[in-house]
């Protein structure tokens, strides 16, 4: 997605932060990748990272009963995390702090199961699993989605709108080869369905695109950002066949090759 307007990133988080997910994802794809982790402690403790406004991470307080440290380097989304926290009476269980995913600033070997959403590749998936593995306890899982290839050649308008965000997104075959050479064992993957897309994800925005157009129609600069956020539902439409967003679970060996 091309980004040239300055004003873009203004209208970008005033879409995004109103929807329950900032991506794919779903309850049901949350409960299936921790049914993978088969042997997570009965309280474990979960690091969320670049938990945007959390949805993935008050789904994940409900189904476990550890504790969850959530981290995200955009502060408003954190304040939205933490308001939806203290009304849900979860602050004995659930931190958000502002933070950067590549230096988390969290003990080594501290967590359980490392969680992640469509969030590593702002850092680059393999450096992503570097820190997370130091992070993990021997024995702790990371689960993680990830955009990746299913189809070489995609048509232009794909592959542009995909190159501007994550320029080294690759294949399935690429994530997996990547997982194992960062020293994890995987214990499952899966390609998540289409309602991971427009549940909480592209209906909303849709919605939320639909609202900000009413609320600024009389602002031309405003309307051309809007029409911009509105092409990826759009595109997913037309070409979801060629992209996927994969949820890898793997482990972390109990002792170290």
């Amino acid at each position: 997605m091309i980004k040239p307007n300055p004003r873009f990133w203004e209208f970008f988080f005033e879409v995004y932060e109103h929807l329950p997910r900032q991506g794919p994802g779903n309850r049901s794809c949350a409960a299936r990748a921790l049914g993978l982790c088969s042997e997570l402690e009965d309280s474990p403790a979960i690091l969320d990272l670049g938990c945007g406004v959390g949805g993935q991470t008050l789904q994940l307080a409900e189904m476990t009963s550890g504790s969850i440290v959530a981290i995200d380097s955009h502060e408003p989304s954190i304040n939205r995390l933490l308001a939806a926290v203290n009304k849900r009476g979860l602050s004995h269980r659930v931190s958000a702090i502002v933070g950067d995913m590549a230096n988390p600033e969290q003990q080594p070997g501290s967590f359980d199961l490392i969680w992640s959403e469509g969030a590593l590749y702002n850092i680059g998936i393999r450096n992503a699993l570097r820190v997370c593995y130091e992070l993990l306890r021997p024995g702790g899982y990371i689960a993680f989605t990830d955009a990746v290839w299913r189809k070489e050649n995609p048509p232009s308008e794909v592959r542009a709108g995909f190159e501007s965000d994550y320029p080294d997104m690759g294949s399935l075959d690429d994530d997996l080869a990547a997982i194992q050479d960062s020293g994890f064992e995987i214990t499952g993957h899966f390609t998540m369905p289409d309602e991971a897309w427009w549940d909480d994800f592209y209906t909303p925005m849709v919605e939320r695109i639909a609202e900000l157009r009413r609320k600024y129609a009389s602002d031309a600069e405003a309307l051309a950002i809007l029409r911009q956020l509105d092409e990826e539902p759009e595109l997913h439409r037309r070409y979801s066949d060629y992209y996927a967003y994969e949820f890898f679970v793997a482990q972390r060996p109990l002792q170290s090759l």
